[in-house]
């Protein structure tokens, strides 16, 4: 006889456990086991918990393939699916095996699971392993398929609402209630205090600070106070919520007017506007993209975006300050350049401008499309390309976490009927645009920070937070996959011949990018460094990235002064005829401004459910190297984070999006 221990875990969710008998077969080289139930004295497959079983078998199988899992019912109770995280099976040899399941379990569905050591296609040595292989793929390409949202967007997933997604892609039921409960506890509020809904316009901004009475951060009430004064405006192009925007100005483009006369007084004194180009001291935020995207309409009159110029000017008490604004790319007489000597109002709008075009340009662009819709691109790519026995699905999957559940869930909410974007001064065409347009332009380049920074020009202006952690950030990362892809891809070869891989970023080159090959991205790769580079910057993209554009939308836009996705009035054309009643005006009324603000209450909340940056509680690796690994690169995101905790107490506005404490593993809200 041979004895085969097994130790089941349960999962510690909400109803992981089952009443259902259980039952296990195994699959080994040299033959099987009966079916045999696993049944303790007692209760089994209880939440939280692991049992031990034995089954016995005539004589060792040998090499251990596969374990399958079948869940029939207990007597007549209703459907009773189980969570089950992981086997670990003990053989007559002595060899300790892991098998991850990590995912519900229905009744009378079957669940056959690999384990052992992650293995590539050309890897396999048994035929029932290559046929498992397959046929976990076929169904995983039934299950999950592509579907076009709009032309020339990423594509998205084929189902068309949350109740259809599977349960292992589903939130939890606790995530779930709290995301309720959020939504629940701010309508309260809102329609206790006569905001929600109301078509009122603001009779003061004083009177905004109404919005929320107990909902506020040390940012948010900062904001509040500063968000009309110029430094703190600059401040925000590179530490608020949309970092990726300005670039270092050697040239003012030509449709931008600025003379020396103009900006002179706002530069150093006996300085010029071409000095402080040539000593890298200009700035540049263009908004060219927007340009000719037609706004929609409101109560039948077309709204305004500003497709604008903002020119920056880093003073020599190193605060980026602007300096000039011009709010249409073509000069024109009803398209003035304001300047911080003009009446203070007109500055003010002129800025509120600049601010409601950035802001969709985050929301639409940086957020929305450049992290959740690529990040489900390459969700749907891993699940439908990778094997979960494939060593990059086990280093993958923690990452996409939620995605495809916030995404289907998240579009609805946003782009749907009563949707917060569809209200915005674009709408939903125009933000669809946008995002083409966007998508049209980017390129890989633009993806990997190190570049990115480079690029723009940003390598050694001060302050910038947003570069200085994410870049300690990226190497981390890059530190991390570079151990675990070259430990898996010892040469080019094996990732030449990985045809799963191939597939994988052939469909993420398809799908992401719509094969622009002028975008740089790869839709093959030849090396092992391109892969290292590649799942460096998907890894990045949705956990630092995305915390760095989503985190603190709260701390600044819940304060609807400092950026607005609707204004009412159209741009000032002449300078001189504003006041504090056109800055009312312009606003959106007390309704608008209640649902924008309530939509970055929800997007910056903080619930319990979260697996921050690095945590990996579920066990997929079996192998000794790649669990150092992970603890290597814990250690590396805990002493950065100690080191940004360190810097932040000393400043004024503390920049915490970036530091890995606070940053989700996937992107799940």
């Amino acid at each position: 006889m041979a004895e085969y221990k097994l130790e089941v875990t349960t999962g510690e969710m909400p109803y992981a456990g089952t009443w259902d008998h259980v039952f296990i077969t195994l699959f080994g080289n040299e033959g099987q086991s009966e079916r045999i139930e696993l049944d303790n004295y007692g209760p089994d497959f209880t939440k939280a918990a692991t049992g031990t079983y034995i089954i016995k078998t005539c004589s060792s199988l040998g090499k251990l393939l596969l374990v399958k899992v079948e869940k029939d019912p207990y007597l007549v109770l209703s459907e009773d699916a189980w969570y089950c995280s992981k086997i670990v099976m003990t053989t007559p040899e002595e060899d300790v095996i892991l098998f991850p399941c990590y995912r519900w379990i229905s009744r009378g569905e079957l669940v056959e699971l690999r384990g052992g050591r992650a293995m590539k296609v050309f890897e396999e040595d048994h035929p029932l392993l290559t046929d498992h292989r397959k046929r976990e793929l076929t169904l995983k390409k039934n299950l999950y398929q592509w579907k076009i949202m709009a032309e020339g967007l990423p594509h998205i997933n084929s189902f068309n609402n949350e109740s259809e997604l599977p349960d292992e892609i589903r939130y939890s039921d606790s995530k779930s209630n709290e995301t309720l409960n959020t939504e629940m506890i701010i309508g309260v509020e809102l329609k206790l205090k006569g905001l929600y809904g109301s078509v009122e316009k603001w009779k003061s901004i004083e009177d905004m600070k109404q919005i929320f009475w107990y909902k506020k951060t040390t940012i948010s009430e900062y904001v509040t106070e500063h968000w009309m004064e110029d430094d703190f405006y600059g401040y925000q192009f590179l530490n608020g919520i949309n970092p990726n925007v300005i670039k270092k100005c050697s040239e003012l483009p030509p449709n931008f007017l600025v003379t020396e006369e103009m900006v002179r007084p706002f530069l150093e004194e006996d300085s010029s506007l071409e000095e402080e180009m040539e000593d890298g001291k200009i700035f540049l935020y263009d908004q060219k993209k927007m340009d000719g995207i037609p706004a929609r309409d409101y109560n039948g009159e077309p709204l305004d975006v500003t497709a604008g110029l903002c020119l920056f000017y880093l003073n020599p008490e190193d605060k980026l300050m602007p300096i000039a604004i011009q709010l249409h790319q073509q000069p024109s007489e009803d398209n003035p350049i304001f300047l911080p000597s003009d009446p203070e109002t007109d500055w003010l709008l002129a800025k509120m401008f600049i601010k409601n075009a950035d802001f969709i340009d985050h929301e639409a662009v940086h957020h929305l499309m450049s992290t959740h819709f690529l990040a489900e691109v390459y969700t749907m790519a891993t699940l439908r390309c990778f094997p979960v026995i494939h060593p990059l699905y086990k280093l993958l999957i923690p990452h996409f976490r939620y995605t495809i559940y916030i995404n289907t869930g998240g579009r609805e909410s946003l782009f749907g009927k009563n949707g917060v974007l569809r209200i915005s001064s674009l709408g939903y065409d125009g933000m669809i645009e946008l995002m083409r347009r966007a998508l049209s332009e980017m390129t890989y380049s633009s993806l990997c920070l190190p570049e990115n920074i480079t690029a723009r020009g940003l390598e050694s202006i001060p302050n910038f937070y947003y570069r200085d952690d994410g870049l300690k950030l990226w190497n981390i990362i890059n530190s991390f996959v570079t151990a675990i892809v070259e430990y898996y891809y010892p040469s080019d070869s094996d990732v030449q011949k990985d045809t799963e891989l191939q597939e994988w970023i052939n469909e993420i080159f398809t799908h992401a990018f719509l094969r622009n090959t002028a975008s740089g991205f790869p839709g093959c790769f030849h090396t092992v460094e391109e892969v290292i580079k590649f799942i460096t910057m998907v890894i990045f993209t949705v956990t630092a990235q995305h915390a760095a554009v989503n985190n603190g939308q709260f701390d600044y836009n819940s304060w609807v002064p400092n950026g607005s996705l609707l204004l009412h009035q159209p741009p000032p054309t002449t300078k001189g005829e504003s006041s504090m009643e056109t800055i009312l005006e312009t606003l959106p009324n007390v309704g608008e401004s209640v649902n924008f603000a309530a939509m970055t209450q929800m997007l910056s909340e903080k619930y319990t459910d979260v697996v921050p940056l690095g945590a990996y509680p579920e066990e997929r690796f079996d192998e000794p190297a790649p669990k150092q690994m992970i603890k290597d690169f814990q250690a590396e995101l805990s002493c950065l984070s100690e080191e940004i905790t360190s810097r932040n107490s000393e400043l004024k506005v503390p920049y915490t999006y970036l530091n890995p404490t606070e940053i989700e593993n996937s992107i799940t809200i």
